[in-house]
């Protein structure tokens, strides 16, 4: 399977690019094609201007070459995986403008739906586990990713996978959200549930 890695964080050493590092070592291991889109290296802009404004007159308008660019590369995949910081409780500012850019109408909704088999959310949260079960702010991530924006779009086969403690600096910390990170890429083909819980 060809499958789409975005990965959303202004530095390269970073946990959000060694959780990307291993991922995609266990997507290769696992026999699966991966490509990494590094947002903030490739320059994409995340504001969204008048040629990408969603146009629900047409079947299927021509956006600005930058999206055109972006909707191409998705095509070639067969599934998904976003990498990121989970800020205020969701995904960094330049990962919502590629969505929003990106994921379009007459392309991931309206007349068309997105073609991919699955996508899978992978955040890196800086508290504990019992605090986002606490407030709900897993279930409230869980619902937004997982049918608000996947299953919104056709993608019936989504997941949000929370890496929690990110800021414990203890090295057995470090590696165990690494072998995590890691084995949601061996096993993404039998590691998701359907957006119908």
């Amino acid at each position: 399977m060809k499958i789409l890695t975005v990965v959303s964080h202004p530095r390269v050493q970073s946990l959000t690019f060694s959780v990307a590092d291993r991922f995609t070592q266990g997507l290769t291991d696992a026999g699966h094609e991966t490509e990494v889109l590094d947002l903030h290296r490739s320059g994409f802009n995340p504001v969204l201007w008048e040629p990408d404004e969603p146009e629900s007159s047409s079947e299927r308008k021509i956006y600005s070459p930058e999206v055109e660019t972006e909707i191409e590369r998705m095509k070639q995949h067969d599934a998904l995986a976003y990498i990121f910081p989970v800020w205020w409780h969701s995904f960094p500012a330049i990962l919502k403008g590629y969505i929003d850019r990106v994921w379009n109408n007459g392309f991931a909704y309206g007349s068309h739906k997105l073609h991919h088999k699955k996508v899978l959310w992978i955040g890196m949260a800086s508290a504990p586990k019992e605090h986002y079960e606490k407030y709900e702010y897993d279930k409230m991530m869980t619902h937004h990713l997982n049918i608000g924006i996947a299953g919104f779009c056709g993608v019936s086969n989504s997941k949000v996978e929370i890496l929690y403690d990110t800021l414990d600096s203890r090295p057995e910390t470090f590696d165990k959200l690494l072998m995590q990170a890691y084995h949601l890429g061996l096993f993404y083909d039998n590691d998701l549930k359907t957006v119908a819980q």
